[in-house]
């Protein structure tokens, strides 16, 4: 069931996306999407019953889809962690690319005040596909020490990548690199603060250093 209500909110997202951008993030811009495509407008309030909120929340969790999808060729146990998290991060970004406009418009949107709370909830789930797909299986501390120090970097890396003009991505990824540096560096340093379980690569000896 709730695979069929994703696959609808899917469907709705896509039809509605290129209107965004002239008639912003609203109900109505997906309910007229819908109508002017031959559907039932009456399916947008029914499968996002909170909203635009849920909109652009879904807005969110399907780009986490498209980049788990983008990164199926990838094994991540062929890479380092660092390369894991960049390897997500520039998935991710060129999966958004054509949506570019729309991710700014979503970022001023979440901004207003009292919509804060859900947006960090966003982005902590972006943090956490991110790292469940890097092999993180860690269940103490470093779980959530780890999903915000990403959330850090998400938030400041789509500030830099919605700057980006495109034609220089090695400066983008070379911004992705220094942060991504920065939190390895802040991990390996609170691991030796508040020593906490080790994960199961270490204790097998297996899987790739940071």
């Amino acid at each position: 069931m709730t695979r069929q209500i994703d696959t609808h909110r899917d469907h709705i997202l896509l039809t509605g996306l290129p209107d965004v951008v002239f008639d912003g993030w609203a109900v109505s811009t997906f309910e007229t999407a819908l109508k002017n495509a031959g559907e039932d407008p009456a399916l947008v309030r029914a499968v996002f019953p909170g909203g635009v909120a849920d909109i652009v929340a879904h807005f969110s969790d399907w780009a986490d889809a498209s980049m788990i999808d983008a990164l199926a060729d990838i094994a991540p146990e062929d890479l380092r962690v660092r390369d894991r998290i960049r390897a997500a991060l520039l998935a991710r970004f060129n999966g958004l690319a054509p949506w570019k406009e729309q991710v700014r418009m979503a970022s001023t949107w979440w901004a207003v005040p009292g919509r804060q709370t859900m947006a960090a909830k966003c982005v902590w789930r972006t943090a956490d596909c991110i790292w469940d797909w890097a092999g993180d299986i860690a269940t103490d501390y470093n779980r959530y020490t780890k999903r915000a120090l990403l959330c850090g970097v998400l938030t400041s890396a789509t500030v830099a990548w919605l700057n980006h003009s495109g034609d220089d991505d090695a400066a983008l990824e070379e911004f992705i690199d220094r942060r991504i540096d920065r939190i390895m560096t802040l991990g390996k340093m609170m691991g030796r603060i508040m020593p906490g379980k080790k994960d199961n690569n270490k204790r097998s000896g297996k899987g790739h250093s940071a």
